[in-house]
């Protein structure tokens, strides 16, 4: 991983448009190729960024460029789409190239983990005449929790979490942009499978066409029948 620290501004150039001012900022660029754009706030989520599969490209600029103090343009392309996400360098404060290895990935708490199995032993849950193919499949950047088929045998990826928030439908977005590459798997649909799901999570979701799926958990234990009470 490159973390580059600089003052830059940034331009996206897409499907949508974006711009960020000249401002002092972090630049992560990982070894899938990914570019994220950070400020010193907003907790986790970047300003900006691009995902893979795309290609990062260091030119020189140009005479009008470099009369407006800019030392270098970082031009950063996604491969399917041709969206660009330009930024702009005019200082750099501090460049380093660190190499973290391997990731082992999230480890699920004992509820993600029951919740996985209990889900996986009831898969109608996920509506009628789906079928288990195994949980935990591998892919390049990680295991999608379960991969089931439905009643016609499309491919259904589902990832779980206790509380679903936006960065597990991003997660999932991950997951079914890789697999939609596989075809012997494609097409994949997705599921976004939690106790609780975000208004925000429950939106974005929606608007990926993914679908959401609310899990009783005391009633996937047969603790709690559902349909006995009486609110």
């Amino acid at each position: 991983m490159r973390l580059v620290i600089a003052k830059c501004s940034v331009d996206y150039a897409g499907r949508l448009s974006a711009h960020l001012p000249l401002a002092t900022r972090l630049l992560m660029v990982k070894s899938d190729g990914s570019l994220l754009v950070h400020s010193d706030g907003g907790s986790y989520k970047p300003l900006n960024w691009m995902s893979p599969p795309c290609t990062l490209t260091v030119g020189e600029p140009d005479s009008v460029q470099t009369d407006a103090g800019i030392t270098e343009t970082w031009t950063v392309t996604h491969a399917k789409t041709g969206d660009k996400l330009v930024v702009s360098i005019y200082e750099t404060l501090h460049d380093s190239a660190h190499e973290l290895g391997s990731d082992p990935g999230l480890q699920k708490d004992g509820v993600e983990a029951h919740l996985q199995k209990l889900l996986a032993e009831q898969i109608d849950l996920l509506g009628d005449g789906h079928t288990l193919v195994r949980r935990e499949y591998m892919t390049a950047i990680g295991p999608v929790d379960i991969l089931a088929r439905d009643a016609q045998g499309a491919s259904v990826a589902v990832e779980l979490k206790r509380r679903g928030d936006i960065d597990g439908v991003e997660q999932l977005t991950r997951y079914l942009e890789l697999m939609n590459r596989d075809p012997h798997l494609a097409p994949v649909s997705g599921v976004f499978a939690a106790q609780e799901i975000k208004p925000q999570a429950r939106t974005l979701a929606e608007d990926r066409g993914i679908r959401c799926l609310v899990l009783d958990y005391d009633a996937m234990r047969g603790l709690d029948n559902a349909d006995g009470r009486l609110f």
